[in-house]
């Protein structure tokens, strides 16, 4: 057998020796499905996704029985969020004979949707544009203890972790629910309402729902108004 081959086999048989079991927390199913597809062939990948869950009790609940070494979760989530998620699998983190880590995957890459979750205890943040190859390297460099960002978000997390002050409360930004404040975004990037509705699996209705009490809760008028407070936060 040639070097080649034999760099080859050796290279394969070495892959093929990786193995880490994962949970997928995401509301939506399809989108669970498709990471399912897309990493899921254990021989291939390695990857073995062990259960799935669609809120916070699912997630903790699906976290406890399994105890996968990787939990990629969302971090919007019916039930109060992934930082809820990680606040109430604090102890499973803990443990020191088979720690469970976090990666968020998330179609946010909003400062403080990143900073949240890693202050909950997340090892890394990748949003849901990373490929499938990508995301399985990721997955495994979690498993081992490292922090994986997507490039830019990783300053978001640099930048906050740098400063002596703590960032200040934003009470508007209190107001408003997580989907809202998703909504919120897309609104303010230019987003049509039936693209909003297209990317978050909801229909045109809700979204003119959500963004009614959107301007409600801030007090503005309208979608220039509520881009230009968006902007000014830095969140588009």
């Amino acid at each position: 057998m040639s070097d080649e081959a034999n760099s080859t086999a050796e290279a394969t048989g070495s892959a093929g020796e990786r193995h880490v079991r994962v949970v997928l927390v995401d509301d939506h199913r399809m989108f669970r499905t498709g990471v399912q597809a897309e990493i899921g062939r254990t021989e291939e990948t390695g990857v073995e996704v062990v259960g799935e869950a669609a809120d916070v009790d699912q997630a903790v609940t699906v976290i406890t029985a399994t105890r996968p070494e990787v939990v990629l979760l969302d971090v919007h989530l019916p039930g109060g969020g992934g930082v809820e998620v990680l606040r109430r699998s604090a102890a499973l983190m803990a443990d020191a004979e088979q720690p469970v880590r976090f990666l968020a995957l998330s179609v946010s890459d909003a400062a403080e949707d990143v900073i949240g979750v890693i202050r909950g205890g997340a090892r890394g943040y990748v949003t849901k544009t990373i490929t499938g190859t990508d995301l399985v390297n990721s997955i495994f460099r979690v498993q081992e203890g490292d922090a994986v960002f997507s490039p830019r978000l990783a300053g978001f997390v640099l930048d906050a972790f740098a400063s002596t002050d703590a960032p200040p409360v934003d009470e508007d930004m209190d107001r408003l629910t997580q989907r809202e404040r998703e909504v919120l975004r897309l609104i303010a990037r230019g987003y049509a309402y039936k693209e909003i509705a297209k990317q978050l699996f909801i229909s045109v209705k809700t979204v003119e729902s959500h963004v009614s009490a959107v301007l409600r809760k801030l007090q503005l008028s309208n979608r220039h108004e509520l881009t230009r407070w968006a902007t000014a936060r830095r969140l588009v």
